[in-house]
């Protein structure tokens, strides 16, 4: 019996072979996290020698920055500077990025937060949607503090109802955005709302099994 030798990786332009390396982490650390996932993972992941991943990156840490840093750029693409504040086509972009890389939105919003050393520029991100969603909302909440708080409630909201919409299986796609904004809608509504007694109008009972 004639032992079968690997197939040789087919070599690629510099530029495309580090884009296919990316593409591979993203899914990786996106699954695993960043501790639980090795550069041999991330190797086999991309059908490369763990060698010729070390030719484009010099560590696990700089490749997680490099898939960062590629999401973020996704996200620049898509998110036009808030100038005006956290409006429809802020959620239309992030929305779409989440489309383009449904593993990279979910790392950058879940995953790298619960990393200390990569959580600074995420949080930057955030706090410049704060402002800008600050800048939509004051306007329209005169309470100074009820606007803060809906500043900073109405970004997450966005950003978890788009993991919320991926993990369900992107159910009704075409009014996917439309329900983004009817979930900060509510964030909204609830703080200029006067009457609000914690209670919802229809409340749905939760049993427990008979016995």
């Amino acid at each position: 019996m004639v032992d079968q030798k690997p197939e040789p990786v087919r070599r690629l332009p510099r530029a495309q072979r580090r884009e296919q390396i990316l593409a591979a982490a993203t899914e990786a650390f996106a699954r695993f996290g960043f501790a639980a996932t090795s550069l041999d993972d991330i190797a086999t992941q991309a059908g490369i020698t763990r060698v010729l991943l070390y030719r484009h990156f010099d560590s696990k840490t700089d490749l997680y920055q490099a898939v960062l840093d590629r999401m973020c750029a996704r996200l620049d693409a898509h998110v036009a500077e808030p100038v005006g504040g956290f409006t429809d086509a802020s959620i239309d972009g992030l929305l779409a990025a989440a489309v383009e890389s449904p593993a990279g939105f979910r790392l950058l919003f879940q995953h790298a937060l619960r990393e200390p050393e990569f959580s600074e520029r995420i949080e930057k991100f955030r706090a410049d949607v704060t402002a800008a969603a600050y800048l939509q909302i004051s306007p329209v909440v005169a309470d100074e503090a009820l606007a803060r708080w809906a500043s900073q409630l109405a970004p997450v909201v966005a950003i978890e109802a788009i993991i919320a919409w991926l993990d369900a299986g992107r159910p009704d796609p075409a009014r996917a955005a439309g329900r983004v904004r009817q979930a900060v809608m509510g964030v909204i509504g609830a703080a200029v709302a006067s009457d609000v007694d914690g209670s919802f109008p229809n409340p749905v009972r939760m049993e427990g099994p008979t016995r």
